[in-house]
């Protein structure tokens, strides 16, 4: 370990004398490309840091506790030094673990995100609205840019589906685990006695991939076009600018009828039908080794129930990881991290004992 991190501060100096370089300050893509590695191997690096200082004030306080005819404050004085920096370098050997541990390639690609009603009917679709509405504040919150590719919207102001891309720096690495069942518990308004009714609806998490990253042999899908349509007649479209791809091998079948360009269209459906494909072809690679984790990484495992909305109670809970916050409007607000976060160490964490089990 200690090797890979010397060679990452002895790179990072290199990549900070390059950055400088007038030569490749004016070439943007090897600009690019060294700011997105300095990016990367800046948090090992400033950890290692932390550690080598850690280690040094622990050898220190070691020298002086081994010295003769020290009075008893200064041995004390020595003696809390040692414990704080074991302490400490303990802890930086334990994150730097983690830090070293193989990054998905995926983590810094923008994401495909479709949400569709489950069980519960006209409830299931409205926490579905809830639910776009919960992400599209979170990437407004990073920064991030939203834009709907599909939607199939109903009369209450729900989606019975809805497919959205979020454009942004590290959205799939926060976004990736919200793959799943999402279970909300509350009175609709709809409900004149006041009961609770429980409702479903699945999040799967797609990476944005390209033609370079997914083979598509064009004989192999069928492109069909049709009139955009929505509740209450709104975004109708009196031409077939609407597209569905049909991809016969696998089954798949995307649409996009955002867009009033028909061309847009099948340029948002193809993107959404190389992610899907990219998505089934992982989760055949990655099935086994996920299954043996707590956190279903990248799997798009829609038949597990992963958290619950509890209105009542202004809970919201992650089974994963067994994680429960009673701020339930603000995380339906947009403010997601505590949880986002969690869920990365825990799978961090995860992938750690496996490695380490392995070895």
């Amino acid at each position: 370990m200690l090797e890979k991190l010397k060679n990452a501060e002895k790179r990072l100096e290199e990549i900070n004398e390059s950055l400088t370089d007038i030569e490749v300050i004016n070439d943007q893509a090897k600009y690019k490309a060294l700011m997105k590695e300095y990016k990367q191997i800046l948090p090992i690096v400033e950890k290692y840091r932390e550690y080598k200082k850690a280690c040094e004030e622990f050898d220190e306080a070691c020298q002086i506790l081994n010295e003769n005819g020290l009075d008893k404050e200064f041995k004390e004085m020595a003696q809390l030094q040692h414990d704080e920096s074991r302490a400490e370098k303990e802890k930086c050997e334990e994150e730097l673990k983690i830090l070293l541990l193989p990054k998905d390639p995926d983590d810094d690609r923008n994401v495909i995100v479709e949400i569709r009603g489950g069980a519960g009917g006209d409830e299931a679709a409205l926490f579905a609205n809830s639910l776009f509405r919960m992400y599209s504040l979170y990437a407004q919150s990073q920064n991030w840019k939203t834009e709907i590719i599909s939607a199939n919207p109903t009369e209450l102001g729900g989606y019975k589906e809805i497919s959205f891309l979020i454009e942004g720096e590290g959205a799939y690495a926060k976004m990736k685990y919200e793959s799943g069942v999402h279970r909300v518990q509350r009175v609709p308004e709809t409900e004149a006695q006041g009961r609770i009714h429980t409702s479903t609806i699945t999040v799967a998490v797609l990476p944005e991939m390209e033609e370079v990253d997914v083979e598509i042999n064009p004989a192999d899908i069928e492109v069909q076009t049709f009139r955009s349509s929505g509740a209450g007649g709104q975004h109708i479209n009196k031409t077939e600018s609407a597209i569905r791809i049909i991809h016969h091998p696998s089954g798949t079948v995307v649409e996009c009828q955002e867009e009033r360009s028909q061309i847009k269209n099948k340029e948002k459906a193809m993107k959404m039908l190389y992610s899907k494909l990219y998505e089934a072809k992982l989760n055949e690679q990655t099935g086994k080794i996920a299954a043996e984790r707590k956190i279903q990484v990248g799997t798009g495992d829609r038949s597990e129930r992963i958290r619950t909305y509890n209105f009542p109670q202004s809970r919201v809970t992650d089974h994963r990881i067994g994680l429960t916050l009673y701020k339930l409007d603000a995380f339906m607000n947009g403010d997601c991290d505590e949880i986002f976060q969690a869920l990365a160490i825990a799978d961090q964490t995860a992938r750690l004992v496996n490695t380490e089990n392995t070895d």
